[in-house]
């Protein structure tokens, strides 16, 4: 049977082994639809079928193994838009290349049993097939690559925007200090508003440093230490009391809640998950953590009231350059420099790294609340 005649007559067979291949992808592992894993497949197999079925000169030939292949500028291709949607749903370049190894694999291996005699004509239309995935593979990658190198414009863009609104506080408190003759409950309001300014910065680079780290593969370093959550948790309020001085901030404590824990690390975690609390959370409403033991597991959870995160987006919201939706930074003019959307991000990786989880729980009658479950020993 002719290749492009086979995939055309098995395409649900093929699409069925392409997302069952798919959902063992981590980023797919849960939560991605039957259409969001299939995504635009159907359409680059039929452009495959398509381009073995279709005449091509030894010129021609030549040129698309060279990567030279002609290309219709005025039409973006289903690989094209595939790169682009794996790169927004946080495939990797490695995930991306592997489901066109899967899918090369699967059509061969699904097809030769079917195949006569390994003529001249079988032979060509492999070549054309395995030219035709590459081609697309390659057109993937183009779209997946200007998307990464977007995002990571956008991302300093970002920072450069939000740097700046602390920065012109910093420097306008240095010019009112620069007065003669100041009140001292001027020059204490005036050093309030620098120390906030001094904490978001801080946190931006904080994040900054503990996402690079990671993406660079070295990983945030880790010192465990005796450590007591309930302290820690104290001291990451008074950071984020700071930041958020009109947010009322609630603790309760329930039993033993000392381990070893790098406790620098979480600091950073329950600073990131009480300052975003504070700044989606409703005017007027209080920001509530509780801290128990059970077990060996000490948990953390902290609550808000505001506005409801789809579950749609539970995943989502941890991963980087995403942005919890709902408040505006008009509300809480103190979070505007906490907008990279790397908060969360970093606050499940320090979670991972103490061999725990974040997990977030919204609806409107509960309000929304992280979850951080942590063993008291590294696991």
């Amino acid at each position: 049977m002719d290749l492009h005649l086979f995939i055309g007559e098995h395409m649900d067979e093929i699409m069925a082994e392409w997302v069952s291949f798919a959902r063992t992808l981590d980023p797919a592992a849960e939560e991605m639809t039957l259409l969001q894993l299939r995504d635009h497949a159907e359409a680059i197999l039929k452009s495959i079928a398509m381009d073995i079925d279709s005449h091509q000169s030894k010129r021609e030939q030549y040129e698309k193994s060279r990567g030279n292949a002609d290309d219709d500028g005025n039409q973006i291709s289903a690989a094209s838009i595939h790169g682009t949607q794996r790169h927004k749903s946080n495939f990797t370049l490695l995930h991306l290349s592997a489901e066109f190894r899967a899918l090369r694999a699967t059509v061969l291996r699904l097809w030769l049993p079917r195949v006569n005699t390994m003529c001249e004509e079988t032979i060509r239309q492999m070549i054309r097939f395995n030219e035709a995935i590459d081609q697309a593979l390659a057109e993937s990658i183009v779209t997946y690559s200007a998307r990464s190198d977007q995002t990571r414009e956008l991302f300093l863009a970002i920072l450069g925007h939000d740097l700046r609104a602390p920065l012109a506080t910093v420097m306008m408190s240095g010019q009112v200090l620069a007065r003669p003759a100041l009140a001292p409950d001027e020059i204490l309001k005036v050093g309030a508003r620098i120390r906030r300014s001094a904490l978001v910065m801080s946190k931006l680079v904080n994040d900054l440093i503990g996402y690079t780290r990671t993406e660079l593969g070295g990983g945030m370093p880790m010192n465990l230490a005796a450590a007591d959550v309930g302290e820690v948790c104290r001291a990451a309020m008074e950071d984020a009391q700071s930041t958020f001085p009109d947010t009322r901030f609630e603790l309760v404590t329930e039993g033993p809640l000392a381990g070893l824990f790098d406790s620098v690390r979480l600091h950073q975690l329950f600073t990131n998950l009480l300052v975003n609390a504070a700044k989606y959370g409703a005017a007027g409403e209080p920001v509530r953590v509780r801290a128990s033991a059970d077990g060996q597991t000490v948990r953390v959870d902290v609550n808000n009231r505001g506005p409801t995160i789809a579950r749609s987006q539970w995943r989502s919201i941890f991963e980087p350059l995403v942005q919890l939706p709902g408040a505006s930074s008009n509300d809480h003019p103190a979070g505007q420099g906490n907008s990279l959307g790397l908060g969360l991000y970093v606050a499940r990786e320090i979670a991972t790294l103490h061999g725990g989880s974040v997990e977030v729980d919204s609806t409107d009658e509960a309000g929304t609340t992280f979850s951080v479950c942590l063993p008291r020993t590294q696991a």
